[in-house]
């Protein structure tokens, strides 16, 4: 996906809407992720007509030029695919996720330095697609701090001209695949066990509050300084020096991918991926005790509620699941689905990552670092 960033539009030229946002104490963005499209505005409360008018207008009238893509984005890309190269961690995740989902949620958020994406990218199709992605079905507009009332109006006013009428742009559903690959890179190594994971809470069904339990109780980073923490894989580490591991649940709209990312010297990120199956099958086996799965409980919780504490996230997490699910996404109600997890289900959650076909991404020296099935993984 191609971000533009702050360009002229038929009514403003880039460098009049820098020099407005400045003299009113705006800060302007725009990022994207592997569902969205964030374009995101931080200012004054009094000034909310002028930012609400202004993001209303960027994203339906904006000038689509050549000349800006071929020397401003393009530019911009380059650079990114070159800190994606440099490092193998992200290289990883790009990869595991391809593995993982192969289309949709699988295509990497920035293609590699080799990809020919200007052969598919002109000002024309981005332009095409912008009219096509820019319609009241495949947007949400979230605020924070601001008097509802206030912010409903002025919503209405400057985002009326958008075709209520549009399609809503659609996708096959996810659906998980599996498998291996290795990539060899010379200057560090990285690799990520991944496994189907929990879904958003907003998307029903497929949300599973028990993998984010198991993420905190498999953890590999301590909660508390000068400690290795209570986590499996933080304890596992305690001797492993040059290595460096971490669990979460990455959640999507309609799926979630579960994984444990390591990254260090080969022969530590070896030992480390070993370790990584002996606790899943540990837990599996149910030889962990209910005091640690209460830690991971409160720890899970508690990052669900920090999560939804931080503005950027929440605002990103309601919108999501107002696009896709119709509904907010609660963390209050998220916090008390973690809270109902039993022990029970922490181990079931387990047992099923290991009878499931994983997803393994290896990046660096490939002579060292082992292959899926060496660790006991099926693929």
């Amino acid at each position: 996906m191609l971000i533009l960033r702050a360009q002229s539009t038929e009514k403003r030229s880039a460098l009049r809407i820098t020099r407005e946002a400045e003299l009113l104490g705006g800060l302007l963005s725009a990022y994207h992720n592997r569902e969205s499209l964030v374009l995101r505005a931080k200012f004054l409360k009094e000034d909310l007509p002028y930012f609400t008018e202004l993001l209303a207008e960027v994203v339906s009238r904006t000038r689509y030029t050549p000349y800006e893509l071929d020397e401003d984005v393009v530019r911009v890309m380059r650079t990114a695919q070159k800190k994606i190269l440099a490092s193998p961690l992200k290289l990883a995740i790009n990869s595991v996720h391809g593995i993982a989902f192969h289309r949709g949620l699988g295509t990497p958020q920035y293609p590699v330095s080799t990809t020919p994406f200007t052969k598919y990218l002109d000002s024309e199709s981005i332009a095409s697609y912008a009219s096509s992605a820019y319609a009241k079905p495949n947007i949400a507009v979230v605020a924070n701090g601001a008097d509802h009332d206030d912010f409903g109006k002025w919503v209405q006013e400057f985002f009326k001209e958008f075709p209520a009428a549009g399609a809503k742009l659609e996708s096959s559903p996810t659906k998980y695949y599996g498998g291996e690959e290795r990539i060899a890179h010379g200057s560090s190594n990285a690799m990520i066990l991944g496994f189907p994971g929990s879904s958003s809470f907003t998307s029903g069904s497929s949300y599973k509050p028990e993998m984010s339990v198991l993420a905190a109780l498999l953890g590999g980073e301590s909660s508390i300084k000068w400690s290795s923490g209570f986590s499996l894989l933080s304890k596992a580490a305690a001797d492993v020096q040059h290595a460096h591991v971490s669990t979460q649940n990455a959640s999507y709209s309609d799926a979630g991918l579960f994984y444990v990312a390591i990254n260090g010297e080969a022969d530590e990120v070896s030992k480390t991926a070993r370790n990584v199956v002996a606790a899943l099958k540990k837990v599996a086996a149910g030889d962990i005790s209910s005091e640690d799965i209460a830690k991971a409980v409160a720890l899970a919780k508690f990052n669900a509620l920090e999560a939804g504490q931080q503005t950027d996230a929440g605002i990103e997490a309601t919108g999501i699941g107002l696009i896709t699910g119709g509904r907010p996404h609660q963390m209050d109600e998220v916090a008390k689905s973690i809270e109902q997890v039993k022990d029970a289900k922490v181990k079931a959650a387990a047992k099923s990552l290991l009878d499931t076909k994983a997803s393994v991404a290896t990046v660096g020296d490939l002579f060292v670092l082992p292959f899926a099935e060496e660790l006991g993984l099926r693929i």
